[in-house]
């Protein structure tokens, strides 16, 4: 039996329907994308499948005793308290009598707390609900996360971790995630893709991350105009096939709009169509009239155009051993580097390390505290800012872009601000809506109008393929790639990137800043062996030209390299038995000390053996 099945599910928040008698089987073991454009519904139908949103009509049908969990894109505000409590939280009341007895214990010296610690342990014993306090550890190891740190203090992706953690917790035979990627960056990404994989969890995603679609997905299905339309296979199979199903449909509608306009110039030939009107006609034309009022045409793709001003000068912009520091902590250090007019840099780092900090210093925002930083002649930069602070979240779309003016200049010629939206696919409706009524790929959108509608020579994008559908994605690249003027970039989509650039810098730590010919892949294959943690996902795009010597390993180094397996094992073995121990029923009623001692010792081996698959990784490579 199927895990979850849908039958003609129907649901509409107004005109055109969200969902029209929509079918979806969903079987154990499954990993399915959800895609489509924004505002599609396909969040609704996540909700949908934890009964947080009903259908107006059909049959969900969810096999008995049925676990669903859902991570949620946007991160509650009333979501507070430490990763513990926050984690817990997902089991529901049982979840608030595990971190009370958790809260407590820790307090010894203090009689209440001892007695509501005690209440709590006969909820949980009652519930013979023990071995959640160990799932909570295990998450929080797995997860990198610290149970006593403040939710609110966390950064975005340490944040999304903790939601993450709060649907695992629960056991779920189906996890569902919507957008599990935002606010994370590359290292963190490729972390969770590995995670999800080797969770063995049946999946049901959102997201706009086409590499992690490719690695992730067993299946795609696809929501547009109210229909759910399922593509077995990966996302290159459902790229092609997709293209085969639109371009039958186009051929198809355009010959019955033919067939119709035929019949409309028949049926209005006054008395001589009377006189031999056959009522079998009549009735098919009828039909014709019907289907066609019925048809949903697709949203169309965004019109995007690049306005390049006249060329800037030869060298755009120079930096002679530039340092910059938060106190004492160096983020950019004696960095050098000369941007030739037509170069497109990606910039790479993890999150806070200070991407947006060395574009600022480029762009002039920030003066270096140290060494030197030249602009050249005639240039005319466009910045699109991921924090979307050139927003007005209270104006309208309108007024955000025009200023109060009815028309843009677009490449010498004045358009109407509302013919230029509905190149972005804003209808005139939303054009009229307030900003902070937007979804975060509209917000994008208008971000990428605002930019695009002026004279430029220098584009800087900073995170600009959050929220985007794919095929925004893939115009977006398109035109970034025949951009003549000068491009730098902070991206973690990994084959936005690839696609894009033409050289990276990448943050190597302490301030020192590299750069590397390519895009991702490249800067993979050509960075120093000891900073890879994990392997690219897909095959490089090109053949690596770059000629590597083979390091012979020292007589102490092969040692430890023949050794490192059977420590590993040993390893492994001492954390299951660990784990095995603290699953044992009567295992959490023991002295509190003893719990403490086991955790400490738990992490030690996790610590210990995550060191060793790294010391291996170096070693054999």
């Amino acid at each position: 039996m199927s895990l979850v099945t849908l039958r003609d599910i129907n649901l509409g928040f107004g005109h055109p329907s969200l969902m029209e008698n929509i079918n979806l089987r969903i079987e154990e073991g499954e990993r399915i994308a959800l895609l489509g454009r924004n505002g599609c519904g396909k969040s609704t139908l996540l909700k949908m499948l934890t009964e947080e949103v009903l259908p107006d009509s059909g049959e969900i049908q969810f096999r008995t005793g049925l676990v669903v969990a859902r991570m949620s894109q946007q991160v509650a505000d009333d979501i507070t308290g430490k990763n513990y409590a926050v984690i817990a939280s997902g089991l529901g009341e049982m979840g608030q009598h595990i971190n009370d007895y958790h809260h407590y214990s820790l307090q010894t010296d203090n009689p209440s707390a001892m007695q509501r610690m005690h209440h709590a342990h006969e909820k949980i014993d009652a519930a013979n609900a023990w071995h959640f306090l160990q799932r909570i550890e295990i998450i929080l190891a797995k997860l990198l996360l610290n149970g006593e740190d403040d939710f609110r203090s966390l950064s975005g992706g340490q944040s999304r971790r903790v939601m993450l953690g709060r649907a695992l917790v629960q056991e779920p035979d189906i996890l569902l995630l919507d957008e599990p990627t935002n606010h994370l960056d590359i290292s963190m990404i490729e972390w969770l893709e590995d995670f999800l994989l080797a969770q063995n969890t049946t999946l049901l995603f959102v997201s706009h991350d086409r590499r992690f679609v490719r690695r992730l997905a067993t299946r795609i299905i696809e929501l547009e105009r109210g229909q759910l339309t399922s593509w077995p296979g990966d996302y290159e199979e459902y790229r092609k096939n997709r293209e085969q199903m639109l371009a039958a449909e186009l051929k198809q509608e355009s010959e019955q709009d033919k067939k119709l306009a035929a019949e409309e110039t028949w049926i209005r030939q006054g008395i001589k169509a009377r006189r031999t009107r056959n009522e079998g006609r009549v009735r098919a034309l009828e039909e014709l009239r019907r289907q066609r009022l019925a048809r949903r045409e697709r949203v169309g793709n965004v019109n995007i155009a690049i306005q390049q001003s006249a060329r800037s000068g030869k060298i755009v912009i120079e930096a002679e051993d530039v340092c910059y520091a938060y106190d004492t902590q160096p983020i950019v250090k004696n960095f050098s580097i000369t941007i030739m007019r037509g170069d497109k840099l990606g910039l790479l780092g993890p999150n806070g390390v200070g991407k947006t900090t060395l574009l600022r210093l480029l762009l002039g925002e920030l003066k270096p505290q140290k060494g030197t930083i030249k602009h050249g002649t005639r240039l005319e930069i466009a910045y699109f800012d991921q924090q979307r602070a050139q927003l007005d979240e209270n104006a309208t779309v309108i007024d955000n872009l025009s200023l109060g003016k009815d028309s843009v200049t677009v490449n010498g010629r004045e358009k109407h601000v509302i013919s230029y939206l509905q190149d972005f696919l804003f209808s005139p409706e939303r054009a009229r809506s307030p900003v902070n009524a937007l979804s975060g790929g509209e917000k994008n959108r208008l971000l990428l109008a605002r930019m695009f509608c002026r004279p430029s020579n220098v584009l800087v994008l900073d995170e600009p393929t959050n929220d985007l559908d794919f095929e925004t994605l893939d115009l977006l690249e398109q035109l970034l790639v025949e951009y003549t003027g000068t491009l730098l970039l902070i991206s973690h989509d990994r084959s936005f990137i690839n696609d894009v650039v033409t050289s990276t810098l990448s943050f190597e730590g302490n301030g020192l800043i590299e750069e590397y010919v390519g895009g991702y892949d490249d800067w993979l294959r050509q960075r120093p062996t000891t900073a890879v943690k994990t392997k690219p996902a897909e095959k490089p795009a090109a053949p690596d030209t770059i000629t590597k010597k083979q390091i012979k390993l020292s007589y102490k180094d092969q040692r430890e390299l023949d050794e490192l397996p059977q420590k590993i094992e040993q390893l492994e073995q001492a954390q299951q038995a660990m784990h095995d121990r603290m699953a044992e029923p009567d295992y959490f009623k023991q002295d509190k000390s003893e719990l403490a001692n086991d955790q400490k010792k738990l992490a030690e081996i996790d610590i210990e053996l995550e060191q060793a698959y790294e010391r291996w990784a170096v070693l054999d490579a």
